[in-house]
């Protein structure tokens, strides 16, 4: 347990969030406690000429580890914050003996940096060494950096912003819930019997969203969850029929449907999305080690996982993504290794690398005591041998994400061949246009690139209040899409 005690709170999630980097899975205080491992403590002093900011490391017995006082520009927040995280992360650095390969970014999209000053004009050396002296980042993410941020802006270069939108339709159910999701997702089993309702009160959702966003570019689709192929065929069919009499979809540049999990997948679901044209797909093995998957409860085998890959390219599907955990419980290099030898043998179009990420609200942190005993470990090897295989299977990076708490402090990274990106990944971690989103549990994005800003609706999450109160999701829809121009 660490104690963060300050006399400004202005800048108390900013120095919680880098601790977080440092000592992953902490919980923290925010007053004196017998059991707390070690205070930072924060004082902020200003006078007519100057504002400085105190940092002090101390132990529980009030003896001072480490301290420094500097002067931060008050009234700039980004630039308080900047110089605070870096003087934070001098200290932790040389308490921990450790180096972050991000640095002192926190933030989800660091790709964003590198994307704004290629907008501006700024050549590559600029922007790297902006990134090293402002944020401490290594050179390995910098360049990480440079790469998808060059690379998004070559495949969002036909994307209209200004009068484009992109749809997000989710569906909320899953087999089952795995230790580590956090996601809104609901046993199908215990709701199968009212996903008609469900069903129901989406109709009703997206009917509103095609009558205002008629006259606007649909460039992409996305169906995510949960798990959409949790429905039956038939519900399945029944959906997408919707969306093709109810939207404008002749400028659709992409249409994803996640069929993630291969235990909900079957040949008739694979053959209704296949009638309905959908142009991309993703079966997400997590890992090809079979412990592991009886562990984190996936309900299906290794051998499940390539059945169902080799049955949607017998079916004609050529645009499969395949979803990856590094950092699940008790894995190693060599599980890593091996996951990625099997996965090369099947050929994916694209991967995604995701480095796990322990939410609150997943039982594997909910439950920390029964599982305490669970070795997770990531490392900066184990990323680096998947980017390796990714790049032998002739797959580039094009975009990539952080989330807190995630296992060695990495991020996901997504890979694809030539033509088979993801631009709703893109779209959705850059938020450069629009995205309606409908269901239960989902986040409209509302932008406004002339002014650089973006607005929220949010729907709310459980399914029976989502299906009770449809007219109030809609309502919340209608103040934020009526100022579009």
């Amino acid at each position: 347990m660490i104690g963060i005690l300050l006399n400004d709170t202005a800048y108390e999630q900013d120095i919680r969030e880098l601790l977080m980097a440092f000592y992953p899975g902490e919980t923290f205080v925010h007053e004196k406690q017998d059991d707390v491992d070690f205070y930072v403590e924060g004082t902020c002093s200003q006078n007519a000429d100057e504002t400085k900011f105190g940092l002090k490391i101390t132990n529980p017995a009030g003896t001072v580890a480490d301290e420094t006082v500097f002067p931060i520009d008050y009234d700039v927040r980004l630039n308080a914050k900047t110089t605070i995280k870096k003087e934070l992360y001098g200290m932790l650095k040389k308490r921990t003996g450790k180096e972050l390969p991000w640095g002192t970014l926190t933030g989800i999209r660091p790709t964003k940096i590198a994307m704004t000053r290629l907008d501006q004009g700024e050549d590559e050396e600029s922007i790297r060494s902006f990134m090293r002296d402002m944020y401490l980042t290594s050179k390995e993410k910098i360049d990480l950096s440079v790469e998808v941020a060059k690379r998004e802006r070559e495949l969002l270069s036909h994307i209209d912003y200004e009068t484009g939108y992109s749809l997000y339709v989710g569906i909320p159910f899953c087999p089952t819930t795995c230790l580590y999701c956090s996601f809104t997702s609901y046993p199908i089993g215990a709701w199968e019997k009212k996903v008609h309702l469900y069903l129901e009160a989406l109709f009703k959702e997206l009917d509103y969203v095609a009558e205002k966003m008629k006259g606007r570019t649909l460039d992409t689709v996305y169906f995510g969850g949960g798990t959409p192929t949790s429905l039956k065929a038939e519900e399945l069919d029944a959906l997408l029929t919707k969306i093709e009499n109810t939207f404008d979809l002749s400028k659709v540049q992409e249409f994803t449907v996640e069929a993630g999990r291969p235990d909900s997948i079957t040949e008739d679901k694979f053959k209704v999305l296949r009638a309905h044209n959908i142009s991309r797909i993703s079966i997400n093995p997590q890992t090809m080690k079979q412990a592991t998957l009886d562990l984190i409860g996936r309900h299906h085998t290794v051998d499940m996982v390539k059945e169902k890959f080799r049955m949607a390219r017998d079916l004609g599907f050529d645009n499969i993504n395949m979803d990856l955990i590094i950092g699940l419980p008790e894995e190693d290099i060599d599980d890593v290794r091996s996951t990625m030898e099997q996965v090369r043998e099947l050929a994916p179009d694209s991967v995604t690398v995701h480095s796990l990420a322990i939410k609150r609200a997943a039982r594997l942190n909910i439950f920390k005591e029964r599982y305490a005993n669970l070795k997770i470990q990531n490392t900066q090897e184990m990323i680096d041998l998947t980017a390796k295989y990714a790049r032998e299977m002739g797959l580039k990076p094009y975009y990539l994400y952080r989330q807190k708490n995630m296992a060695g402090n990495f991020e996901n990274v997504g890979y694809a061949a030539p033509g088979k990106a993801c631009i709703y990944n893109i779209l959705i971690m850059e938020e450069k246009q629009t995205i309606v989103a409908c269901g239960a549990g989902t986040t409209t994005k509302v932008t406004f690139p002339a002014e650089n800003r973006l607005e929220r609706a949010e729907n709310v999450k459980d399914v029976a209040s989502y299906i009770e109160r449809i007219d109030e999701m809609i309502d919340r829809k209608e103040k934020l899409l009526s100022k579009l121009v």
